[in-house]
């Protein structure tokens, strides 16, 4: 969650960043005019308080004196019981402020760029120069029919469309691909964990996917539970509301899981092949950094996709996100994006983010500075999403009839 007082303390400063990610302005006069309420309804109880000191005190003034307290006691009773609604009224207002500020989205850092859509978003760098083909290349979904690799019909069968079914070499592909992944990411310093894929509402909250996403998550029904859309969730609320020690950070974490996500807005996109599922399989990085070195481990997990992008031999590009295009809980974000030469275009595989003490705000996850506890620094970013990497080597290393070469380092796996 944003910081509140920030944003209080500093409203036109705070309304221009929030502004630059799109939110809009009868939100943030909104939030204001809640700002307001819990500001007045605040200081009528603080002074409603204040005179129920004043009077209590004097209880014992009286009794020396030997004066009758029964006048006092009918005030203070009066002002005790004069006090409930306004204490009502205080805590409405404060509920009402903490949800529409959960669903207000991080502040973007001012070093990102302005833009409104992906079509704005900033090419740092190209790694790899794509291979020249002397045949037109084809699609994933082409190749697959000609290798057997992916069943689309069958997978519709079983749940319904954006499911599909790997098989033979293209499942155990997948399969090497999740090991290569771990196995690069443990070599950099990242711990592996196996999560439960299953989260409570609390969690989704904390690392921000709940309210305003909720129309995106499959829930259990008659549950307080939601299949998880990212290990993200379950990575970094490993530390939901509690306080680790300074020589602790940064926590470096990866973990393998599925991810289930309603894909909710996207009709139309992405339609055929497995580019966009309702089911997919990621291996995420997860860390939990001391905010004066969060921008070393960002930079530490955007190299590391980056070199494992480069290990598979796949072509990509790093872009920097503008504001328009910026996730709602991120600070800043690098995408990579791998070159599919079937569709003629680079794809992201992978996108990194700071969010600052955005989640941790939330998820209420601090760190002992000295004597004060201090919000940590969270960060997240895919090394890598499995099913479109698969799509990469399926459209990168094709042969002219069709065959599928593997990656030299995919080799031991396979």
């Amino acid at each position: 969650m944003i910081d509140l007082k920030y944003l209080q303390n500093n409203f036109e400063e705070a309304s221009a960043k929030l502004q630059k990610k799109g939110v809009e302005t009868a939100t943030l006069e909104k939030l204001q005019i809640l700002f307001t309420s819990l500001k007045e309804a605040n200081a009528t109880l603080e002074s409603m308080k204040a005179e129920q000191n004043s009077m209590s005190k004097l209880f014992g003034q009286y009794k020396r004196e030997g004066k009758d307290i029964s006048e006092l006691k009918a005030k203070v009773d009066a002002n005790k019981e004069a006090m409930v609604p306004v204490q009502e009224k205080a805590r409405e207002a404060e509920e009402a402020l903490y949800a529409v500020a959960l669903a207000i989205p991080n502040f973007p850092d001012d070093s990102v760029p302005e833009g409104a859509d992906e079509e704005d978003n900033v090419e740092q760098r190209r790694v790899l120069e794509p291979r020249s083909f002397d045949f037109k290349p084809k699609e994933h979904w082409e190749l697959s029919e000609i290798n057997g690799w992916i069943d689309f019909e069958r997978g519709v069968k079983l749940a319904k469309s954006r499911f599909a079914i790997l098989k033979g070499e293209a499942s155990r592909l997948e399969r090497a691909l999740i090991n290569f992944f771990l196995d690069m990411n443990r070599e950099k310093g990242f711990e592996e964990y196996s999560v439960p894929f299953i989260n409570n509402a609390t969690m989704l909250q904390g690392t921000g996917q709940l309210p305003k996403f909720g129309d995106d998550l499959f829930k259990i029904e008659d549950e307080d539970l939601y299949l998880i859309p990212t290990a993200e969730v379950p990575l970094t609320n490993m530390y939901n509301d509690e306080i680790l020690s300074e020589k602790e950070l940064p926590l470096l974490m990866t973990g393998y899981t599925p991810c289930f996500r309603k894909e909710a807005g996207s009709a139309g996109r992405d339609t055929r092949g497995i580019i966009r599922q309702h089911q997919f399989n990621k291996v995420e990085m997860v860390a939990i950094a001391h905010p004066d070195k969060s921008e070393e481990v960002f930079d530490l997990m955007v190299k590391n996709a980056s070199d494992i992008l480069t290990a598979l031999g796949l072509p990509h590009r790093v872009v920097e996100l503008c504001g328009g295009d910026l996730g709602f809980s991120a600070a800043t974000t690098i995408d990579l994006e791998v070159w599919l030469p079937g569709q003629n275009q680079y794809r992201e595989i992978s996108s990194i983010s700071n969010t600052r003490d955005f989640q941790a705000r939330r998820a209420k996850i601090r760190f002992k500075d000295g004597k004060k506890n201090r919000l940590v620094h969270t960060l997240n970013g895919s090394a890598l999403a499995v099913g479109r990497t698969i799509v990469a080597i399926m459209e990168n290393y094709q042969n002219e009839d069709g065959t599928i070469e593997i990656p030299e380092v995919l080799k031991k796996y396979m």
